[in-house]
């Protein structure tokens, strides 16, 4: 049996629109096992048990990409991060499949083509980026259409909490709102204010993360979508926190500087908002994972 566990991640980061993406401490685990009939698939609603299931497909991807007959299998998906609230639950599930198919035929993929493969699925880099190699990553594609990817260190005494609505953001919705042009200032704007999030994000500095989080790309309209925006982003603020919207939403993101402003969002969050999922999050440094088993004893990993 191959195990594959998959962070969820948090893309954008306030100000770094398609390119910032960072792996949390939310994981999926999903395994593969040898089948008597061509596809059995488990843990997920009965209309995603085919073969059009995004877990298969990037399988299926990786058995032609290896030019390895794709095998029967039994796909059995564990963990509960919600579909539409950008938390990469579509990259979870692409990057779960290629990795399995991957170790099915002896770790046939290297990383890079990995990267490669999974951004050809979801179309750009930002959420796969940190779902196979963990932490904060800024990525882009190439002239070649090649994902181009640097990490960077996110300081271990910041704090992360994940506030999820009980109601979806769709990204085609999300993406409509978007506007097609910027102006000059706010482009300079956007990359000054991403070049110092990510040196903010190091140093854990939380005047600097609060200054540098100041997107004009995207979230103020995207915030219009989430009802209740303002109201969460209070909620942060006034312990000093700061808030981004993760992906196109709904899930807002909050970074927080100690425990007790973290202990205080979750108490608040959760008075506000009792119907939504309140999560206490690290930084997963470590992206992608594999097991490998046989009648219950660890092969490797």
């Amino acid at each position: 049996m191959i195990k594959i566990k998959v962070p969820a991640t948090s893309a954008n980061v306030g100000v770094g629109f398609d390119c910032l993406g960072l792996a949390v401490s939310y994981y999926s685990t999903i395994t593969f096992e040898p089948s008597t009939t061509k596809l059995e698939i488990s843990g997920c609603p009965a209309e995603f048990q085919t073969e059009d299931n995004l877990v298969y497909q990037a399988f299926v991807k990786g058995c032609n990409f290896l030019d390895k007959p794709v095998p029967n299998v039994k796909i059995t998906i564990t963990g509960d991060i919600p579909v539409a609230r950008g938390l990469g639950s579509s990259s979870v599930c692409v990057v779960a499949g290629l990795k399995a198919a991957s170790v099915w035929f002896s770790d046939g993929i290297s990383k890079d083509q990995l990267l490669s493969l999974a951004t050809q699925m979801e179309g750009h880099p930002d959420n796969v980026t940190p779902a196979i190699l963990g932490g904060l990553c800024v990525s882009f594609m190439d002239d070649h259409h090649e994902p181009q990817v640097i990490k960077y260190d996110v300081n271990p005494e910041l704090h992360f909490v994940a506030l999820i609505p009980d109601y979806e953001v769709s990204t085609h919705e999300a993406r409509k709102v978007l506007p097609k042009t910027l102006s000059y200032a706010d482009a300079i704007h956007q990359v000054s204010h991403c070049a110092a999030m990510t040196k903010a994000l190091e140093l854990g500095d939380m005047h600097m993360i609060h200054e540098a989080c100041d997107d004009r790309m995207h979230e103020p309209y995207r915030a219009k979508l989430i009802p209740d925006y303002d109201a969460a982003k209070a909620i942060c603020e006034r312990v000093g926190g700061t808030m981004y919207i993760s992906g196109s939403g709904s899930t807002l993101m909050a970074i927080l500087a100690d425990e007790a402003a973290e202990n205080e969002v979750i108490n608040n969050a959760q008075a506000a908002f009792p119907s939504w999922k309140i999560r206490k999050l690290t930084v997963a440094a470590t992206g992608v994972t594999s097991e490998v088993s046989e009648r219950g004893k660890v092969l490797h990993r």
